[in-house]
């Protein structure tokens, strides 16, 4: 008997996003069994806004949203999101969500949702960079850029996982030089995402909190990857622009202004591979050298 097909990390992530519905305006989710000690911010974000995005009216997609990170999130624990219902107006709706285990708020969230309406229209003009293509894939990564570095360096890098990055440089991670504080990826999906907005807009919000507080280490010469840093997210804002199939690359801008008391601030504009701007990101994070504590 053939055995069945072995479940992606990209159906895990969109899995992990189909909530339980247990209650009014009360869901239960879970993460992915991938062996990480804490769960990634970026999904307990996505979860949080499907769990808002449920109690609003399907015309009024996500057009922002703040979040805090409180605790680290358990991995073999479900997450608990209850769903305050802030208002509904005639345009906009407002909600806030707290995720709970183990009795405790691991981390909140307050969007905001609005009928789609015609307005003035600009953007900025996308970064010109090399395209996916010509950037080394995953493999030639390994072989050319990380034969040399860690075991938890390439052990990260060769993770399957349900989104792809190519950066644009890979100098930061294998060098102490002080670098300027910015960077470029290309990211996408690496299997199919539903037609389905809010699913859409949560992957979104997933895939917004990779490499962005990396970032913030660059002018210090310093990665994420470095053991004598605690590096964690400590808060997560982002504006919804325009909406996106997300079946192409995206192009991830990014830069820090600032660095101190131990902490990093980092933004970062998403755009679509034929130059529409479709979201912006900013976070504030933690940057500990356990060396100075």
């Amino acid at each position: 008997m053939s055995r069945p097909p072995a479940v992606t990390a990209m159906e895990q992530l969109v899995s992990s996003l189909d909530l339980e519905p247990l209650e009014q305006d009360l869901f239960r989710g879970t993460s992915p069994k991938v062996g990480w000690q804490r769960v990634f911010g970026g999904q307990v974000i996505g979860q949080a806004l499907v769990a808002a995005q449920r109690t609003v009216a399907p015309d009024r997609p996500v057009h922002s949203l703040h979040g805090y990170f409180m605790r680290p999130g358990d991995p073999a624990a479900p997450i608990i999101y209850e769903v305050d219902r802030i208002r509904d107006g005639l345009s906009f709706a407002t909600r806030s969500v707290v995720a709970i285990q183990h009795g405790k708020a691991i981390f909140s969230l307050s969007a905001s949702f609005q009928k789609e309406e015609v307005g003035l229209e600009y953007q900025d003009r996308m970064p010109a960079v090399a395209q996916p293509e010509e950037l080394p894939d995953k493999e030639q990564m390994r072989e050319a850029f990380l034969s040399g570095a860690p075991d938890h360096i390439r052990t990260y890098w060769e993770r399957e996982r349900p989104i792809e990055v190519r950066p644009l440089a890979l100098e930061h991670y294998i060098s102490d030089r002080k670098l300027d504080p910015e960077q470029k990826v290309w990211i996408r999906a690496t299997g199919p995402v539903p037609d389905d907005r809010i699913v859409q807009a949560a992957i979104l919000a997933y895939l917004s909190d990779m490499t962005l507080l990396d970032t913030a280490l660059f002018a210090h010469g310093r990665s994420v990857f470095d053991r004598n840093l605690q590096v964690a997210s400590l808060d997560h804002a982002m504006w919804f622009h325009r909406p996106s199939k997300l079946d192409d690359w995206l192009l991830y801008s990014m830069d820090s202004p600032n660095t101190n008391g131990a902490r990093g601030f980092t933004r970062g504009s998403l755009y679509q591979r034929d130059g529409k701007l479709i979201a912006s990101v900013a976070q504030e994070g933690l940057i500990r050298d356990r060396t100075k504590a």
